[in-house]
């Protein structure tokens, strides 16, 4: 699966929780650690929780995949799923505000908001 394909699938199972602020951002150019990023914001550490249950259990269903690593889902202020070529962050509001994935990795062209 190509990375931009993988980034849209777990764009899409966030959506399907109702995540909000979805963000693509294509850091290929930028760094050997992976093409994509897929940022989202849950509003309860609850919903931090649910949104990385869900991209695990989409991706797993329906592609067989699984997460190399993933960290700080418990917590449910900042959750890492590592696909090895994309990467989920999902934050709570707060921790999105504070770390601002966008401005630091923003080129001017490889920042994409997802939709529906």
């Amino acid at each position: 699966m190509e990375g931009r394909e993988l980034a849209m699938a777990c764009a899409k199972a966030l959506s399907e929780k109702k995540a909000d602020d979805i963000v693509l951002i294509d850091v290929s150019e930028q760094t050997v650690v992976c093409s994509y990023f897929v940022v989202a914001s849950g509003r309860s550490s609850t919903q931090v929780r649910s949104l990385g249950d869900n991209v695990e259990e989409q991706l797993e269903k329906k592609y067989g995949l699984s997460p190399i690593r993933k960290e700080g889902m418990r917590e449910g202020r900042w959750g890492v799923l590592d696909y090895g070529d994309v990467v989920v962050q999902i934050f709570n509001e707060e921790s999105r505000k504070f770390y601002y994935l966008e401005r630091l990795w923003d080129s001017g062209r490889n920042v994409e908001r997802y939709t529906d």
